[in-house]
């Protein structure tokens, strides 16, 4: 792929031995300047696909937005700004998370000192366009990751407003796990005789991932279960899912009233708790 040198030093130090399909297939169209069209499901590997390409394509010496993300949620955003910054690490760039539900005035300086990338939230992003806060005139890339959700959130009206912002001659990436008609209509709108790329769910990055399951008969015995996996396997962080966010407050208390670390995630807590 001929990556910059210190950009692939980001991407070996992250992890990365060999590419994805869909980064085998559409890190190189994106680099050569075409905009693509990325359906893709999560876990193939979509996030590092348009982080390296943006990457590669940015100049580091201009300290202004040359790469707008955008993301349906904050908690999706931050993930992404993550691993933009691990990936970028060895580049000497900035990425901003311009997202709801944080101080519009912390935005406001972050983006004054002219972050190369931008994540954001349809809102906020929108916002500080608005605002004459987040420039554009640089702006090489608009990428809209789950596209799809985006639209089905009812972000259409922004996004729309956004690409109007932009400039004509900005490359515009869009991944989306499924192709509604409300995506077709971005896609025929906004963008130039695309490169479309799709990634089938038999393709999703689950090498080296073992998967089992135990039978547990008794509801009651989950708990002592989950416990004794705890301690005869060593587990350094571990995502647990419960089917009600009762289970999942019931399920937090128990654990850490046998010394387990934990934190608890659900819909009834409010933006603050789950930060």
């Amino acid at each position: 792929m001929n990556l910059r040198s210190e950009l692939l030093r980001g991407v070996y130090a992250y992890g990365f031995e060999r590419p994805s399909a869909i980064q085998q297939r559409a890190i190189m169209p994106v680099i050569k300047g075409n905009d693509v069209i990325a359906q893709a499901q999560s876990g193939t590997g979509k996030t590092a696909t348009f982080a390296i390409a943006a990457l590669q394509k940015l100049d580091p010496n201009i300290k202004a937005c040359q790469g707008l993300i955008l993301a349906p949620t904050r908690e999706l955003a931050q993930q992404i700004q993550k691993v933009v910054v691990a990936i970028g690490d060895f580049m000497n760039i900035e990425c901003h998370a311009c997202i709801g539900g944080t101080s519009v005035r912390d935005d406001m300086k972050a983006l004054q000192d002219g972050p190369q990338v931008v994540v954001g939230t349809p809102g906020r992003v929108h916002d500080m366009i608005q605002r004459r806060m987040l420039k554009t005139d640089s702006m090489k890339m608009f990428i809209l990751d789950e596209a799809d959700e985006m639209l089905s959130r009812g972000f259409t009206e922004q996004i729309y407003d956004i690409f109007q912002f932009l400039p004509q001659s900005t490359q515009v990436v869009l991944l989306s796990a499924t192709m509604p008609q409300d995506v077709l209509e971005v896609t025929t709108k906004f963008m130039r005789e695309p490169v479309r790329i799709l990634v089938k769910k038999d393709e999703l990055t689950l090498e080296g991932i073992k998967q089992f399951y135990i039978a547990v008969e008794k509801e009651e015995w989950k708990l002592d279960t989950l416990s004794d996996l705890y301690e005869t396997v060593t587990i350094t962080q571990a995502v647990i899912f419960c089917n009600t966010r009762r289970k999942v407050d019931w399920l937090t208390d128990k654990l850490t009233a046998r010394d387990f670390t934990v934190s608890a995630m659900h819909g009834d807590m409010d933006q603050g708790q789950r930060d």
